[in-house]
């Protein structure tokens, strides 16, 4: 690759690792600033594994829309720790420094979790048609080796999309700058670095990146248009309310992401407003996988029964074990 290869240049040395440029924050709002992203970040762990840990344990959670739920959970998990751990070092010391491998390493891993989320929130739409617009046809159709087949086609495809865009940047040519303003190496600021020529490679990702948003998009308006076409004509105002509860859920989460990365990489050009996507990646990182857990749990009346029979089960075994007989 050019960037082994080459060891100076008429410019300016090789770069050999980049420096995350200090987070904007007022110096006597930087431990608050710390402590509300952190209690974000241990609240989006805690509540996204509290979903897969119900579905776990709970049979009567044990479906496909719980398993693509709880696979979700799982994904948003790694997801979220790729980047978050680095933005609080960040905002305690400042400037961060971090190898060229390590940098590309983080973009491409965070790059195909990223897109694998939003094949699953697809699959996730996919899941909720077919429960309620051919209900007979669903057992059937939503086998367990078909939500595994769903869940590994996401993945693969998330890593297809995301890695050939990601791979072609890495052997780009960095001769310097290298700061980084931003919490973590993204792609459009590591475009924004690169001496080399690189339309051509941010003209692939965005056309990849489209791809990858306007397929889930697409199927969810597919999968929801008909979903509400067939909850109108349900006969019960009790039957309509349950349906739209199951589904109002998963629209929210849809918006928020849909909202906060099309804003971020749904550009041509990604050397354009790397500032700002900045903070619109707070949104996508640190608001969104918090919010996703409460709105899935709080909304729903499943989670919330199993979630008061495990806890009556933990306070039954403790009565137990304090009343149980001494030896």
């Amino acid at each position: 690759m050019e960037w082994l290869m080459a060891e100076e240049v008429k410019n300016g040395t090789l770069v050999q690792e980049f420096i995350f440029d200090r987070f904007p924050v007022a110096e006597h709002l930087r431990i608050l600033f710390f402590l509300l992203h952190l209690l974000a970040y241990l609240a989006s762990l805690m509540g996204n594994m509290l979903i897969i840990t119900i579905t776990c344990v709970d049979h009567r959670l044990q479906t496909p829309m719980y398993f693509f739920l709880s696979t979700f959970s799982f994904v948003e998990c790694c997801f979220i720790t790729t980047v978050i751990p680095q933005l609080l070092t960040i905002i305690l010391s400042g400037r961060q420094k971090i190898s060229f491998m390590a940098c590309f390493s983080q973009a491409f891993v965070f790059l195909v979790l990223g897109a694998t989320l939003f094949f699953l929130l697809g699959v996730l739409s996919l899941d909720r048609y077919l429960a309620i617009c051919k209900p007979l046809h669903y057992p059937t159709i939503m086998s367990p080796r078909m939500c595994f087949l769903l869940v590994t086609v996401s993945l693969v495809l998330g890593f297809l999309f995301m890695a050939i865009p990601v791979v072609m940047l890495s052997q780009s040519f960095y001769c310097g700058p290298n700061i980084i303003p931003h919490f973590f190496c993204d792609f459009g600021p590591l475009a924004n670095l690169s001496c080399s020529e690189t339309r051509s490679i941010e003209m692939l990702f965005f056309n990849l990146a489209l791809t990858v948003v306007f397929t889930s998009f697409l199927i969810a308006i597919f999968a929801y248009s008909n979903i509400v076409v067939t909850i109108v004509r349900l006969p019960s105002a009790r039957e309509r309310q349950r349906a739209f509860s199951t589904c109002s859920s998963h629209l929210i989460v849809l918006s928020l992401m849909y909202g906060s990365c099309a804003f971020i990489y749904l550009k041509p050009k990604q050397r354009s407003r790397v500032d700002t996507n900045r903070e619109a990646a707070l949104v996508n990182t640190v608001l969104t996988p918090l919010l996703n857990p409460v709105i899935y749990t709080l909304r729903n009346q499943q989670v919330h029964q199993a979630l008061r029979d495990a806890l009556s089960r933990v306070q039954l075994r403790r009565y137990q074990r304090s009343n149980a007989p001494s030896l």
